[in-house]
């Protein structure tokens, strides 16, 4: 008797890279990719035409990303399980996707095949597979929200980071949020000190890497 086939659907705006995803597993007989789309907003209706045991699905789409497909797809068909390929790990957004879809890996799309078929083996049988270098940038971003927790800034002292960040002086964010230079000149003072920063330049690059801007 043989083993059952892992069902594949694959989405991703470039067909070349779904040509080259079914080159990887071109030998591997366990995986039967069925569906294949360029469209992200087709890819509910071909799945409900055709059943599939994992996604895989492309992060950055146009239309619909890749964050929003899978929400969609893990609504509609939550026992399908979801494999997101990017260019990067985010790990902001491959934190979103965990909480918002429950998928079940994030790689890189610089992947060989080795790790290809690992992960779809891994995942098709219950288990989660998540890139070294995925893992390193989710850490990185729980780290980052815990930072900005820990900095207790307030929604206007972000508001005011962003309007730094666009060069404003004093006046024009005093201006623009209806408030006396003073009182930009405090919530400046209390920025730098909650954020450990000195500059301009310093503050701009911690609003970047804490994801405020």
């Amino acid at each position: 008797m043989k083993d059952k086939k892992i069902i594949l659907g694959i989405v991703d705006d470039h067909q070349i890279v779904i040509d080259g995803l079914k080159s990887l597993l071109h030998g591997h007989d366990q995986f039967d990719v069925v569906i294949e789309c360029t469209q992200p907003l087709e890819m509910n209706s071909l799945i409900e035409k055709r059943p599939i045991d994992i996604l895989l699905t492309d992060v950055m789409m146009p239309g619909l990303n890749g964050a929003e497909l899978s929400k969609l797809v893990h609504q509609q068909f939550p026992e399908i399980k979801i494999l997101a390929l990017s260019m990067s790990g985010q790990g902001d957004l491959v934190n979103q996707m965990i909480d918002d879809a429950d998928i079940s890996g994030y790689v890189l799309k610089n992947i060989g095949k080795q790790e290809l078929v690992k992960a779809l083996e891994k995942i098709s049988a219950g288990g989660i597979y998540f890139s070294e270098e995925v893992l390193h940038e989710m850490s990185r971003a729980s780290e980052m929200k815990k930072e900005n927790e820990e900095a207790h800034l307030t929604a206007r002292e972000i508001e005011i980071i962003q309007l730094i960040e666009k060069e404003l002086s004093n006046k024009q964010i005093a201006e623009q949020l209806f408030l006396s230079e003073r009182t930009i000149e405090t919530h400046r003072k209390n920025i730098f000190r909650k954020t450990n920063t000195s500059s301009v330049i310093g503050l701009v690059k911690y609003a970047y890497e804490h994801k405020l801007i």
